[in-house]
């Protein structure tokens, strides 16, 4: 992981002074890089080579790293890991084509593998992922989708990446077509679990756990899964739904806090908690297919972690 963080720190250095301000800003803000150990990890199940591997644990962190500056210009987020955004310390532009620049340099990394499944499989999960983009703004503060679309959104924006991050990681190795069958059901499932973890964590963590105000997501007027569990009760219709329009209407100007302990009161959490836990054991039962050993146990331990972490 030293490796890739320097990797990461050479791969956008640029003579252009702005751009390479504004792209070290993100880069220094931090991460878990669960990305890139993953990759790591899945390249156990074949010839692992550190120097190939890099070559798609570095892009994926770029791409991730790319979605959340625009992420941010469109959430008009001030903050994210208790630090500035690059829009927020720059201006929207800046951060727009600081993102371009970090997707073009991910995809000018991976092109020095010669295998072409693993650009057809990145290029699809970048398609998917931009229309997971696209289906959130269109239902901001759509309080009467279902879950089955919010789920299919989250696969899109979120699940997809860790997904094939696990599964590159044993493509770049030349692992058994078996093995990274297995990767790749692992990753989605903990790449759902992590979201519907991130959806809880904004309701129910403080500010300095999550790097942001908490009823981030409401304010912006993405309706998550313990929203979406909550506005299925009756009372929870009569309060909660006013609510949410009253924020809808100010523009996210009004204070959530009201909402939030609404959401807090229903069973939203418990079900959002409940359906994650679920989806944390269809990825072990898809390790239980991979060789035992040390790489299993650390996946079996991030799973535990993203289950269960609080920032």
């Amino acid at each position: 992981m030293n490796v890739i963080e320097r990797e990461l720190s050479r791969s956008i250095d640029t003579d252009h002074a702005l751009l390479n301000e504004a792209s070290l800003h993100l880069l220094k803000a931090g991460g878990k890089r669960l990305r890139p150990a993953f990759v790591l990890l899945g390249g156990k199940y074949g010839n692992y080579d550190l120097e190939r591997l890099s070559h798609v644990a570095v892009p994926l962190e770029l791409i991730h790293m790319a979605s959340l500056v625009h992420d941010d210009v469109i959430d008009n987020a001030d903050t994210r890991r208790g630090q500035l955004t690059v829009k927020s310390k720059w201006d929207n532009r800046i951060a727009m084509y600081t993102g371009d620049y970090i997707y073009a340099k991910a995809l000018v990394i991976v092109a020095r593998l010669q295998n072409p499944e693993i650009h057809r499989v990145l290029a699809k999960a970048m398609v998917q992922m931009s229309i997971g983009e696209m289906e959130q703004i269109r239902d901001f503060f759509n309080t009467e989708q279902t879950v089955r679309r919010y789920l299919l959104r989250i696969r899109r924006k979120t699940a997809l990446l860790i997904a094939i991050s696990c599964q590159l990681g044993g493509l770049a190795a030349d692992a058994p077509a078996a093995y990274t069958r297995q990767l790749y059901r692992y990753g989605y499932n903990v790449g759902m679990a992590f979201q519907i973890r991130d959806d809880v964590l904004d309701l129910c963590g403080t500010e300095k756990q999550i790097g942001k105000p908490p009823g981030s997501d409401l304010r912006q007027g993405n309706i998550t899964l313990p929203v979406l569990y909550a506005l299925q009760e009756q009372d929870m219709q009569r309060t909660l739904l006013p609510e949410i329009q009253r924020i809808h209407e100010s523009d996210g100007a009004t204070d959530v806090t009201r909402a939030v302990e609404m959401v807090k009161q229903s069973r939203g959490i418990e079900r959002a908690e409940q359906l994650a836990d679920r989806y944390i054991q269809k990825a072990m039962d898809a390790l239980q297919k991979l060789p035992e050993g040390k790489t299993r146990k650390h996946l079996q331990e991030i799973a535990h972690f993203v289950a269960k972490r609080s920032h």
